[in-house]
């Protein structure tokens, strides 16, 4: 019986974890965040999925927030660790055990758009087990119908706001914002993002 082959998705960001540092460690994720964290009471605990670079772990550890990273890439935490001194925790969030957790809030920006529409509930369920009741939990996701794959063979998952108004209903959250933004890297890449509290 053959190995299963990596995904292109993990193929990048364990190959490619230099070039996507590099592009994304330096923009500054305020436009974004401020959202999230005018949600939240000062100094509280904040898990960040698929940190990537550590750039918004940084960002929220200089406004005074508890963060910890995690992300898939064994090299990518390592430069997030580097980069923010904050603790980076390696591992797959679709089967990392996160109960033994209990964060304020969790962040997932950008960080499930590779996620089959499909998959998303399921996996927003079993990362929300870090998640103390009633806390908030940040998620961006790409705006769309169906998929898009990009020139190094990752897929991005699109999404309309009614779908995902459906799932986060569904799965006892309460939309508190919404927001709809461009891409920093690319203006035509549209953004849904959304602070949501558990219920």
């Amino acid at each position: 019986m053959t190995a299963e082959k990596p995904s292109p998705v993990t193929d990048f960001y364990q190959n490619h974890y230099e070039l996507y540092f590099k592009r994304t460690v330096s923009i500054d994720p305020s436009s974004f965040l401020l959202p999230f964290v005018k949600a939240l009471p000062q100094n509280v605990s904040i898990l960040d999925i698929g940190c990537g670079s550590g750039r918004d772990l940084l960002w929220l550890k200089n406004q005074g927030f508890y963060v910890t990273g995690f992300d898939h890439s064994p090299d990518l935490v390592r430069l997030a660790a580097r980069h923010s001194r904050c603790e980076v925790i390696a591992g797959d969030f679709e089967t990392y055990d996160f109960s033994p957790f209990s964060y304020d809030a969790i962040l997932a920006s950008g960080s499930l758009v590779h996620i089959p529409h499909d998959r998303l509930a399921p996996v927003i369920q079993h990362i929300r087990k870090a998640l103390e009741p009633g806390g908030i939990f940040y998620i961006s996701l790409k705006q769309g119908k169906g998929t898009r794959t990009d020139a190094f063979g990752r897929i991005f998952y699109l999404w309309q706001e009614r779908d995902l108004a459906e799932i986060f209903s569904r799965l006892n959250f309460r939309v508190l914002k919404t927001t709809n933004t461009k891409s920093v890297l690319n203006s035509k890449d549209p953004w849904l993002g959304f602070v949501l509290k558990s219920g």
